[in-house]
């Protein structure tokens, strides 16, 4: 059973962040905004506490790259790190944990295909970074739903 409340989606990318949240029933993930990062990274992981304490989010969810045969490469090695350092901004009051994100941009980039978009003006509004987040976050309402 999925834990009651908002839950925010994070999609931890190099040059972007992509932020999802659910409704406050933990049912339906939806898009919420894309942050560029910022030069040093505890301004970014900052803005992302701060986007959960916006919309009341009593969690935080972190796609998790991993490789298709479901090892730990070097960029979810990266997403580690970042989900400590987002661990210790958030305080005790605020749980940030992991979901596998495995294939979340390929969903996504489907999704937004079947809307009717053309795949440069997606890239260019960077519109599949917050859907990503949406798809690994509905990911994690569904596996922790009862």
């Amino acid at each position: 059973m999925a834990p009651g409340g908002r839950v925010l989606g994070v999609d931890l990318g190099e040059r972007r962040v992509g932020l999802a949240v659910s409704d406050p029933s933990g049912t339906i993930a939806s898009p919420l905004r894309i942050l560029e990062r910022r030069e040093a990274a505890d301004d970014t992981l900052r803005a992302v506490v701060l986007a959960a304490r916006e919309v009341g989010a009593e969690r935080v969810v972190v796609g998790l790259p991993r490789s298709l045969g479901g090892d730990l490469g070097r960029a979810a090695h990266a997403t580690l790190a970042e989900v400590e350092t987002l661990r210790r901004l958030a305080g005790p009051g605020l749980p940030v944990e992991t979901h596998d994100e495995r294939l979340t941009t390929v969903m996504a980039e489907q999704a937004l295909a079947a809307t009717g978009r053309k795949r440069g003006r997606r890239r260019a509004r960077r519109a599949v970074d917050d859907a990503a987040a949406a798809v690994m976050l509905q990911g994690w309402l569904d596996a922790h739903r009862g």
